[in-house]
């Protein structure tokens, strides 16, 4: 029973067969007129070719002429860098009053072309004419203060010095008086001793009656008049030490001199720097009044002028804004896969759209940052939302020297720069 189901799977499997081989056949009997007739389209264009040679050297050319192009567009783009996202940058300069007042005239208008001290707008100078009045006679009142601090010192420094030298010498006055009013003391003591003794053998006489009473009232006389001469050198010495006591105590009020040269000094130091104030004010005084006339700081083009006569101005309030024309340069904001071959010293082409003309120049610097990092909200990586993206760095390029006389570039004009890498 297994023989024959092996005999049948044997027979099943070459019937499959005979018939595989049967329709490889007729595919190929089907494919034999195609080939012949893929073969008849490849004789016919060789033939088409031997028939026009030109046409196999001209397809030759083109061949070669698209292969040098292709060549010669990847050394041109290798080369250089360009980018569509630049502008034309400049100075700006807000123009503002220095000081507050009324606006008196005005002598420019909007796109006016001005150079540097131009006086631009005129404000009403009275206000600051009487302060600088006011100044003026601050300072000569100081001036003449200075002047007068600066003569005390010398008369004080003689005069104190004058004072101390009589003080000294009336005090050795005073003490030779105290030796003389003592030396008559000492006179006068001796002489009152001599009639005291005089008396007391005059008083033993009289009671003798071995002289006269007028002996004896002139002895009396005589000690009495010696005691008294006691008593007047005894009050001349007194009043010679208190005159010593005087002459000291002047001495020692003119030892302060030196101090009082230094009040008189310092008083003198004091009036120079009142001096210097009203000086500084003066000065200040003078610039105010300078300030009411608003010059241009720089030459270029008034724009946005916002002043009008009349108008009550304070100190910093914005005017107009001044574009400098003589100094303009190119933000180019390249791709920072750009940068690899740039540094500063390349040269440049700026293609301006405005003029559709090319400008030449070179790159000046490269930017510290990128541009984000400059905005007002920088992006924040560390969100784990992070998604790179192609940053841009600012490249400044300069315009070379005599490139725009008629100071056609402006501020914000879209350009194309174009940066020789090598």
């Amino acid at each position: 029973m297994a023989d024959v189901r092996d005999s049948d799977h044997v027979s099943t499997r070459r019937t499959g067969v005979i018939e595989e081989l049967a329709q490889n056949g007729k595919d190929n009997e089907q494919s034999w007129p195609e080939k012949d007739a893929e073969s008849s389209k490849g004789q016919n264009a060789r033939s088409y070719f031997r028939e026009h040679p030109v046409v196999k050297w001209a397809l030759i050319v083109l061949a070669l002429a698209a292969i040098v192009t292709g060549v010669a567009l990847w050394r041109y783009s290798a080369v250089r860098e360009s980018t569509d996202d630049a502008q034309i940058d400049g100075h700006i300069t807000p123009i503002s009053a220095r000081v507050a007042g009324t606006v008196k005239a005005i002598h420019v208008n909007d796109n006016q072309y001005v150079k540097a001290g131009d006086v631009l707008i005129e404000l009403d100078p009275a206000d600051y004419e009487a302060a600088l009045l006011r100044a003026e006679a601050d300072v000569a009142d100081a001036r003449s203060a200075a002047q007068g601090a600066r003569s005390s010192v010398p008369i004080t420094a003689t005069s104190t010095s004058s004072a101390l030298a009589n003080a000294r010498a009336a005090e050795v006055a005073a003490s030779r008086e105290v030796q003389a009013a003592r030396a008559r003391l000492a006179e006068a003591q001796a002489n009152y001793t001599k009639t005291a003794r005089d008396l007391d053998r005059m008083k033993q006489l009289i009671a003798k009656d071995e002289i006269s009473r007028q002996q004896f009232d002139a002895a009396v006389a005589a000690e009495q008049g010696s005691r008294a001469t006691v008593e007047a050198a005894e009050a001349a010495v007194a009043s010679a030490e208190s005159h010593v006591l005087q002459a000291h105590a002047q001495v020692q009020g003119a030892g302060t001199a030196p101090q009082q040269v230094q009040v008189t000094q310092a008083r003198a130091g004091s009036a120079e720097a009142a001096l210097q104030r009203a000086e500084a004010a003066l000065k200040q005084a003078k610039l105010n009044l300078q300030y009411t006339k608003i010059a241009a700081p720089a030459s270029g083009v008034i724009s946005k002028r916002t002043a009008e006569v009349g108008q009550v101005l304070q100190a910093g309030q914005p005017l107009a804004s001044l574009i400098n024309l003589d100094d303009v340069w190119i933000t180019a904001n390249f791709k920072e896969t750009q940068l690899k071959n740039m540094k500063p010293g390349q040269g440049a082409t700026i293609h301006v759209d405005a003029f559709g003309r090319n400008f030449n120049g070179h790159v000046d610097s490269i930017g510290g940052a990128t541009g984000a990092r400059f905005s007002l909200l920088p992006p924040e990586n560390a969100t784990g939302n992070y998604v790179k993206v192609v940053q841009r760095i600012p490249v400044k390029i300069v315009i070379d020297p005599n490139q725009d006389p008629q100071h056609m570039l402006r501020p914000g004009m879209s350009v194309v720069p174009t940066v020789m890498t090598k």
